[in-house]
């Protein structure tokens, strides 16, 4: 199984993935982890990961462009059969470490540890442009009702919480259930920024019309309406 990292902070994870028993999987080459700078699927000298959100607030948002190209560069799928969604393949899940996903859970894990390949994206600073998790990613996932100052801790999880259920990596008879309470996810509004409209697998996915108004009441109300 091949593990796909997107992150603004790659050296973050060397430490702990060289370690037990996610180290002696690599080792044995039962699963690979791959580490991607999202800096590199930029096209300034500058190497601009973020900018400021359309309808004002506070904070940066992570851009949608080199997570695109960082997506599109990695994916199997994407490079295989361009003309079809990134999402499409069976194999492969794509998915974004959000306070407002679906929470990760034992039985997620089981189904993560039957795929070919997991791509996930660390996301940073006050959010991510909504129209990665809206056209770009299959799920959304939090791992708790907490917040991170990323998604690397996540992706940790995640990567631990799945290799250990790969066949071969630890022995059946030692893998226990564990169950988890259900409890209420976080609420958050979609968020967008720069550029005002991109192509998505063929299709122009825009920034909606409101937060572009400068109205600052109609946008509040676009806000609460749309918190998921």
């Amino acid at each position: 199984m091949i593990f796909d990292i997107i992150t603004i902070f790659p050296k973050i994870f060397d430490p702990y993935f060289k370690e037990s028993i996610v180290g002696r999987a690599q080792k044995k080459k039962l699963v690979k982890i791959k580490i991607h700078n999202l800096r590199d699927y930029t096209k300034d000298k500058h190497k601009t990961i973020d900018d400021k959100p359309y309808g004002g607030g506070p904070g940066m948002l992570m851009k949608v462009e080199p997570i695109y190209k960082a997506i599109k560069s990695i994916s199997t799928k994407a490079k295989q059969v361009s003309n079809r969604s990134i999402k499409q393949n069976d194999q492969t899940k794509i998915i974004l470490f959000s306070p407002k996903g679906k929470k990760f859970t034992q039985a997620m894990a089981k189904k993560f540890s039957r795929l070919s390949q997991l791509i996930m994206i660390c996301g940073r600073y006050e959010g991510v442009d909504e129209r990665v998790a809206k056209h770009i990613v299959d799920q959304e996932i939090s791992i708790g009702d907490y917040v991170l100052t990323g998604g690397e801790i996540p992706a940790m999880v995640v990567v631990d919480a799945v290799t250990r259920l790969v066949s071969g990596v630890i022995a059946f008879e030692s893998l226990k259930e564990e169950s988890f309470n259900k409890t209420k996810s976080i609420k958050e509004y979609p968020q967008y920024t720069r550029p005002e409209r991109i192509a998505i697998n063929n299709k122009q996915r825009r920034v909606p019309k409101i937060l572009l108004s400068g109205n600052h009441k109609e946008i509040k109300k676009w806000r609460e309406k749309h918190k998921t």
